[in-house]
C-alpha cells in the first residue's frame, strides 16, 4: 500500500554546513514527485534521510502518520534505485530481483511468482540466468528496478538512475519507469538534475538550491511561472533583459512598454524573463524593440536564432515549422515581439508577476 510522505523542517548539517535546510514538503500517496536541482543542492542527502541512510538533525519525516526518524531502513519498507545500478555481480538476474524477497523469507512458489511476475513486467524474463556484465546499461538498471519493486514497498526511492544511460535511452527508460509507477500506483521519490527529465517524469516536482526548496509545483506551473529568477534560469532556456516597472507593465531599454500584470512598485527595477519560444521576429517597424541577427542554427524541429538587442544583452528566440515568421539574413535589424514573461525583481529575484484572479492589467 502506497504511503503519503510529509516531510516536516527537515535539517542535516554536517558540523557548521547545513546540507538540508528547513526543508518541508508533502508528497500524497501514489504521487511521482522528483527533487530537481544542480548538484550540491541537498536533493540526494534529502532522499537518503527518507532512506534512513542519514540521520535527521532536526525535523521529522512521516509515512502516513508513522514518525520515521529513528527507523533503520530495512523496516521502512522502501525500495531503492540507485545511479551506479548497484546490482550484485556474483548473482545473476533471477538472484538478483530475489534477493529482497529471499531478505524478507519468502521462499517457495511465492518467491517463484512474484520474481517471475516482475522480470516480465521490466521486460527482462529472458536473461534471467544472465550474470550482470553480459547486459547492457539499460537492462542492468531495469534489473535494479525489479529488484527495488519485488518486494512490494510502500515508497520507492530513486537516485538520478538514469545519468549513466545515453540520451537515446533515457528518453525510453524514463517512459518505462513513468508507466511503471502509474501502473502500480507506488509513491515516488525520484531525485535528479535534468530539468527535461524531471519535466517530463513527474506529477510534481521541488526544485531546491543550497539546501533550501526554491518552488514545489507542477510541471507546467514551474516552467511558465517560476517563482523566482533562479528557478527560470534553471528550468529550460530563459533570456534576462532589464527594465523598470512603471504603471500597466515594464519599461523596456529604448524605451519600449511592455504590458505585463505585475505587482511591485512604479520605478522598482527588475528583470523581465522570456522562453525563446515565446518570442518572435518581426519587421522593425512593427516593434520599437529592436536588434541585429548574429546567428541562426537550424536544429531539426526549429531554427535558433540570436539577437544581439539594441540597448540589451544577446537573446535566442525559437522559430518553428508553419510560423510564417519574418524573413531575415544575419546582419539585418528586425523587431522582437516578446509573448509571455516572467518579470522579477531585479534585488530579491523573487517573482511579481500577479495571477488572474489578483486583478491588476493583463
Amino acid at each position: 500500500m502506497s504511503k503519503e510522505i510529509r516531510i516536516e523542517s527537515v535539517v542535516k548539517l554536517y558540523d557548521d554546513f547545513r546540507a538540508v535546510d528547513q526543508v518541508s514538503i508533502h508528497v500524497k500517496a501514489g504521487e511521482f514527485f522528483t527533487l530537481l536541482g544542480p548538484s550540491g543542492c541537498g536533493k540526494t542527502t534529502l532522499l537518503r534521510m527518507i532512506a534512513g541512510f542519514n540521520s535527521i538533525d532536526e525535523g521529522a519525516i512521516l509515512f502516513d502518520d508513522t514518525e520515521i526518524n529513528h527507523l533503520p531502513p530495512h523496516r521502512r519498507n522502501i525500495g531503492m534505485v540507485f545511479q551506479n545500478y548497484a546490482v550484485f555481480p556474483h548473482l545473476t538476474v533471477r538472484e538478483n530481483v530475489a534477493y529482497g524477497l529471499k531478505a524478507r523469507r519468502i521462499r517457495g512458489a511465492e518467491l517463484k511468482r512474484r520474481v517471475d511476475e516482475t522480470m516480465a513486467l521490466m521486460q527482462i524474463d529472458p536473461y534471467a540466468d544472465r550474470m550482470p556484465s553480459a547486459l547492457s546499461g539499460g537492462q542492468q538498471q531495469r534489473v535494479a528496478l525489479a529488484r527495488a519493486i519485488v518486494i512490494h514497498p510502500d515508497v520507492l526511492l530513486m537516485d538520478e538512475p538514469l545519468s549513466n544511460l545515453d540520451a537515446k535511452l533515457r528518453v525510453q527508460m524514463r517512459s518505462s519507469i513513468r508507466r511503471l509507477q502509474k501502473n502500480l500506483g507506488i509513491t515516488t521519490i525520484y531525485v535528479t538534475h535534468d530539468q527535461e527529465e524531471a519535466l517530463a517524469i513527474s506529477d510534481r516536482i521541488a526544485v531546491m538550491r543550497s539546501g533550501k526548496i526554491e518552488q514545489v509545483g507542477f510541471p507546467e506551473e514551474i516552467y511558465t511561472r517560476p517563482a523566482n529568477r533562479f528557478v527560470a534560469n534553471f528550468i529550460g532556456v530563459s533570456n534576462f533583459i532589464d527594465g523598470t516597472l512603471v504603471p500597466g507593465g515594464v519599461r523596456l531599454p529604448g524605451g519600449t512598454l511592455l504590458p505585463a500584470r505585475t505587482g511591485g512598485q512604479p520605478g522598482e527595477a527588475v528583470t523581465v524573463s522570456v522562453r525563446p519560444e515565446h518570442a518572435a521576429i518581426v519587421a522593425p517597424e512593427e516593434s520599437g524593440f529592436t536588434g541585429v541577427l548574429e546567428l541562426s542554427t537550424f536544429l531539426g524541429d526549429f531554427i535558433n536564432h540570436e539577437i544581439q538587442l539594441d540597448d540589451g544583452p544577446l537573446i535566442q528566440i525559437n522559430e518553428y515549422p508553419g510560423q510564417n515568421g519574418y524573413r531575415c539574413a544575419i546582419g539585418q535589424r528586425v523587431g522582437i515581439q516578446l509573448r509571455e514573461v516572467n518579470v522579477f525583481l531585479a534585488e530579491t529575484g523573487e517573482s511579481v508577476m500577479r495571477r488572474p484572479e489578483e486583478g491588476g492589467p493583463t
